[in-house]
């Protein structure tokens, strides 16, 4: 089956298949968020980006296997919602950005910094700290070497435009700032963009509208 990204609260996980990565995306919640579950081919090992909610869904689709590590994107409640369950229920390693960490209501074993290596298996994520949508966000990137990057933004990069700064300027403008130097000029036009609610993009569909953004200002 070709990966679409398109999944709905209730439904099925959609499989991204790429040689060496597993990717599931599920939704979860009255949110819709997306949980995306990393599955290292040559390992098995597995690693869990925002157990937002609904922790049943979340460790069926874990599986028996079980999850080396969780990370979370960012400190907003609808973000973390079934962490500690999820947590306590596979013993996994817990990471959040470090200016963030604090705002979640559970462990955190590792303050995740800026360019920072976390590992599923074999296969290496670069985590790259994004200001504005919250103080300690930060976004996955897996730079695929049979093919384009991937990156998971939590909620500060969707189709159409960055995440929530609540009309504020500064945190805007922060936001865009870090997006724009940390992802889009890193990053090729394949790279695919795993956003932390509905549908993924790739930045070549996004990058036309910088500009867009920035004048709009949200």
């Amino acid at each position: 089956m070709t990966y679409s990204g398109v999944v709905t609260v209730g439904g099925p996980a959609d499989v991204h298949e790429l040689p060496d990565l597993m990717i599931s995306k599920v939704a979860v919640g009255p949110m819709s968020n997306n949980a995306y579950l990393l599955r290292c081919r040559a390992t098995d090992e597995q690693l869990l980006i925002d157990a937002a909610a609904e922790p049943h869904t979340l460790l069926s689709l874990i599986g028996e296997s079980g999850i080396a590590s969780l990370v979370t994107t960012h400190r907003h409640p609808d973000h973390w919602g079934a962490l500690r369950e999820v947590m306590e229920a596979t013993g996994a390693r817990t990471y959040a950005g470090r200016y963030d960490a604090e705002g979640i209501p559970a462990r955190t074993d590792v303050l995740v910094e800026d360019g920072d290596t976390l590992r599923v298996g074999r296969v290496e994520l670069t985590a790259r700290h994004l200001v504005g949508h919250t103080p300690g966000s930060i976004a996955l990137i897996y730079d695929d070497p049979h093919g384009h990057p991937h990156v998971f933004t939590g909620d500060c990069l969707f189709p159409g435009g960055v995440g929530n700064t609540r009309k504020d300027p500064k945190a805007f403008e922060s936001l865009l700032n870090d997006v724009e130097t940390k992802l889009f000029d890193q990053l090729s036009d394949e790279t695919w963009v795993y956003p932390g609610h509905g549908d993924d993009t790739t930045l070549g569909a996004e990058r036309p509208h910088l500009g867009e953004w920035r004048e709009r200002g949200w």
